[in-house]
């Protein structure tokens, strides 16, 4: 079973039953990289593993540049 999202602007089809920890291992993105939001709500890193995607979710995933 598939669900329908909108992942960084993108209408994307993923696997039902994602949380925000297995959508960034999906995507290949490390999780110390990056911030998360879903429909305009930052999750926070210790809710990456309990955090269940469900369809019509607006996810942004916004990876940390360092600059030197």
């Amino acid at each position: 079973m598939a669900i329908l999202v909108r992942l960084n602007g993108e209408q994307r089809e993923l696997p039902d039953g994602l949380t925000v920890e297995t959508l960034l291992g999906h995507l290949g993105v490390k999780a110390t990289r990056v911030a998360v939001e879903v429909n305009e709500a930052v999750v926070t890193k210790d809710r990456y593993p309990v955090h269940r995607l469900s369809g019509g979710d607006s996810i942004e995933i916004v990876a940390f540049v360092g600059g030197g």
